[in-house]
């Protein structure tokens, strides 16, 4: 990076953390610590709801997603609108007339404390693993940029994060995601408008997406059906993304601390509600946004050489490895094909352009076939990054936008660029910090401590499992580097495996009143997540038992809940 890109970007953290350190002034007691003492306005809430799930993951994987899957992946977000329907209907009255500071207060109301606090327990467990991948994400930046080790920084990282997350509390994470979000929407929009300029003379936006969409990456619906029937080994179709996303969503929004502490900070019960109901709303398109800029990506690369495999620290390794002369030969290959690409999609846009529809379909059925035959060689560099000799990660997804932005965006959009996917980490890490603290305070501490402490001690006690749970998230942040997936995928299943069983303790509360055995509920909880663990291990054996798509986890884990809680409601004996 260039000086003025490292001015910008030290300059841009500096003001968020002081920022975050002046708006910090916060009553001191969890009322305080955790909500902001209920203060907040509909467009802040909504502003706070929106930086939590815009982590860095979603700048920095996204496009990259979209570069490699098309974007099929915001199907994924369907389901978001409807449950932000009902949360509002059933799942915000409740706790904002219960006044809790947790969602899973409600349960020990409902049905007894070892609900309660199992139920927070998966909440942390998911919450906390999740959390340590968002720490991963900002780290890569830095490793890719300085050459750092990897570990060394995840401790700097994570160390700037806790240190307003510790001091400000909900309120320091709410105003400082506000700044946050209108950094980074101006800088996804430059970032966008550059790829389009770049692009050769005559070349236009329509152009771009036309050439994507031949290569099928504007792929935005897929229903999941094939000559065979329905895939459900299929991740992303429109069938998942409704019914198994809106499970998911269901559970993130209306049964996870990192969301329901945002919107239990409102001054009242209808500025929850339109915070939450305007980001159901807002989250599609914006995703579809970023994806696209993916998409962009992908065809400034069809006139441009793209590398053979953006993660560089890998590419090094190979170049050092048994395989480097076969390497030096498919990058060879690979530069040749560029450039056969970049003649045969000026050929595509003039034909037509002069309504040229054989030539057009002639063109296609070339710059598909080369497309092909560059996936081939990234797949056989993938193979040897892979193999015994070199050990390596052969994911390289989450590095495609990061290496573009790099190498060819101009000095100070680059630092901005970098400062946002920083900014968006922290708002979405800080959010759930602040969260897996209120539970371990609320939902384990005060219930168990026998002698009640003073607001000052509880204050106290909050920032110490603030810094407890920080430390904890870079520690999973040291063990994500090889993890297979691009990061935003690997939240999600990550997310899955929990998240459905979560959710389904809430609706045997709301909506099954017959159900008042905390025993049966319990249980019931844990032979539902047994079986999710039991479908998931199944789905990743090799061959794979099951073939199914990670979304349905979250179906599969909700219905189960209830199935087991009133089967086993009449057949447990309830304590009295």
């Amino acid at each position: 990076m260039s000086q003025l890109d490292w001015i910008i970007l030290v300059i841009t953290l500096l003001a968020i953390i002081t920022y975050g350190l002046y708006k910090s002034r916060t009553s001191h007691n969890l009322d305080g610590y955790f909500l902001d003492n209920r203060s907040m306005p509909w467009g802040l809430v909504l502003l706070s709801i929106m930086g939590t799930q815009a982590s860095a993951i979603t700048f920095l994987s996204a496009p990259g997603q979209a570069y490699t899957d098309g974007m099929r992946f915001v199907q994924y977000y369907f389901g978001i609108p409807l449950a932000t329907i009902v949360i509002c209907i059933f799942f915000v009255p409740i706790f904002s007339r219960l006044k809790v500071y947790t969602a899973y207060e409600y349960l020990e109301t409902r049905f007894d404390g070892k609900t309660r606090s199992l139920t927070s327990f998966l909440f942390l467990l998911q919450r906390g693993l999740s959390t340590g991948i968002s720490v991963f994400a900002p780290s890569i930046i830095l490793s890719s940029l300085l050459g750092w080790n990897i570990y060394w920084t995840n401790l700097f990282m994570g160390g700037l994060l806790i240190i307003y997350t510790m001091t400000g509390g909900a309120k320091a994470v709410a105003y400082t995601q506000q700044l946050q979000l209108i950094i980074v929407f101006t800088g996804m929009f430059l970032a966008a408008y550059m790829v389009v300029h770049m692009l050769p003379e005559g070349i236009g936006f329509t152009d771009a997406l036309r050439v994507g969409g031949k290569l099928g990456k504007l792929n935005v619906i897929t229903t999941g059906i094939t000559e065979k029937g329905f895939n459900w080994s299929d991740q992303y179709n429109l069938l998942s993304g409704i019914v198994g996303g809106f499970f998911l969503a269901l559970s993130y929004f209306g049964a996870d601390q990192s969301q329901v502490g945002r919107y239990l900070t409102a001054k009242n019960i209808k500025e929850s509600r339109m915070g939450l109901l305007m980001n159901g709303f807002v989250k599609v398109p914006m995703q579809f946004l970023i994806l696209l800029i993916g998409v962009l990506v992908f065809t400034f690369y069809q006139f441009n050489k793209a590398p053979v495999f953006f993660n560089e620290v890998q590419v090094k390794k190979l170049e050092q490895s048994v395989y480097k002369d076969s390497f030096a030969l498919v990058q060879q290959q690979y530069a040749a094909i560029a450039e056969q690409k970049k003649q045969t999609v000026a050929a595509f846009i003039r034909a037509h352009d002069n309504s040229d529809a054989a030539a057009v379909n002639g063109e296609t059925a070339a710059l598909q076939s080369l497309q092909k035959r560059s996936d081939t060689l990234r797949n056989q560099v993938k193979t040897w990054i892979k193999s015994k000799e070199v050990k390596g990660d052969d994911n390289d997804t989450n590095y495609i936008f990061l290496r573009f932005v790099v190498d060819h965006l101009p000095a100070g959009l680059v630092g901005l660029l970098i400062a946002i996917i920083f900014l968006a980490s922290w708002g979405s890490i800080a959010a759930a910090i602040n969260s897996l603290a209120s539970c371990s305070m609320v939902d384990f501490h005060r219930r168990f401590r026998k002698n009640k402490e003073s607001n000052e001690d509880e204050y106290r006690l909050s920032k110490r499992y603030t810094l407890i749970w920080g430390i904890f998230c870079i520690v999973v942040a040291m063990f994500t580097y090889n993890i297979g997936n691009s990061l935003i995928e690997a939240v999600n299943v990550l997310g899955s495996l929990f998240y459905g069983v979560i959710l389904g303790v809430f609706l045997v509360a709301f909506f099954f009143k017959k159900v008042t055995n905390g025993n049966a509920v319990f249980w019931g909880a844990i032979l539902a997540e047994l079986l999710v663990l039991t479908v998931f291990i199944l789905t990743k054996t090799n061959p794979p038992v099951l073939k199914m798509g990670f979304l349905w986890l979250n179906p599969i884990g909700a219905f189960g809940v209830i199935f087991f809680s009133l089967l086993l409601n009449k057949l447990v004996p309830q304590k009295k």
